[in-house]
């Protein structure tokens, strides 16, 4: 199977490319620089140069491939209604050129922020959510799958962590805690993120492509929901820093997030593509070092 990801080079992109190649499958990626190129090409993919906006490119790509994976997303909020609008337009143009072929077509997403149930598959997003901004981006891949084309989401949890995570939630968390002089939690610290682990998002998301149905909402969630408190706990540990709650207005908009419980459960996709999580747990990863050395 030949596969074209946008965001090849990122986070979850590289994880994926991994665990296609591993599988015997063609990536193709779209690349925005020479280092990021050079990073698909050392994996294995075939880098494309452009970016989201070059949508005759990503047209062409998308219709040559045999499954596309969209991961490619540059938050800007000086520009983020317009991101949005033009990610649903490109979106929309590769529907009308792989409709009627079957071809899969999966993006990445968010669990919903259910004040404190855990979220299922089932769960809307929240367009005013923490997770909820891209709700847009989420409806358009959906509704590719009236098209005869296989869509679906894959949504991540709060955390996709793990050796080398230099831009997530976390890595920004220690570095915030870093500048506060403090492991902060909000209120007693009982609020949960959900987590995974980059390897079982990567392995997650090929078992997308390679089998899971039209319209399918799927979770990559390892753990339901890691109290707060505990991650504060071992980053006090580990940078010598005090654990103490804070005023979430110390925090900008990552009081919300911080302060939010948003567990999130996995049962349903499990079951459906037999997917298991096996990587190391959020903790494992704050004691190893990997985000405070």
């Amino acid at each position: 199977m030949r596969v074209f990801i946008t965001g090849a080079s990122g986070w979850i992109g590289s994880a994926l490319t991994r665990e296609l190649l591993a599988a015997g499958h063609e990536v193709t990626g779209l690349v925005r620089s020479d280092t990021s190129a050079d990073k698909v090409r050392a994996a294995g993919g075939t880098p494309v140069r452009g970016d989201m906006h070059d949508h005759d490119l990503l047209v062409a790509e998308a219709t040559k491939a045999d499954a596309t994976a969209h991961l490619a997303f540059t938050i800007n909020f000086d520009e983020f209604d317009e991101t949005i609008a033009n990610e649903v337009s490109l979106i929309g143009r590769i529907g009308d050129a792989i409709e009627g072929t079957g071809k899969a077509f999966f993006a990445a997403s968010g669990t919903p922020t259910s004040l404190g149930q855990i979220a299922t598959e089932q769960d809307a997003l929240d367009p005013e959510g923490p997770a909820g901004a891209r709700s847009r981006t989420a409806a358009a891949v959906l509704a590719l799958s009236d098209r005869g084309i296989r869509s679906g989401l894959v949504r991540m949890p709060r955390t996709v962590h793990g050796q080398g995570d230099r831009n997530g939630l976390i890595a920004a968390l220690v570095g915030l805690d870093r500048q506060l002089g403090t492991a902060a939690y909000v209120g007693d610290g009982r609020n949960r993120w959900p987590a995974v682990h980059i390897s079982d998002a990567g392995r997650l998301f090929l078992l997308a492509l390679e089998k899971a149905p039209a319209g399918a909402v799927l979770h990559a969630v390892g753990e339901e929901g890691v109290p707060m408190r505990e991650v504060a706990e071992v980053i006090a540990r580990k940078t010598g820093l005090p654990a103490a709650p804070v005023d979430p207005a110390q925090l900008g908009i990552f009081g919300a997030l911080l302060g939010g419980d948003q567990p999130a459960s996995s049962t349903a996709t499990q079951q459906l593509v037999g997917w298991k999580p096996t990587g190391p747990t959020l903790l494992d990863d704050l004691e190893a070092g990997y985000y405070t050395s």
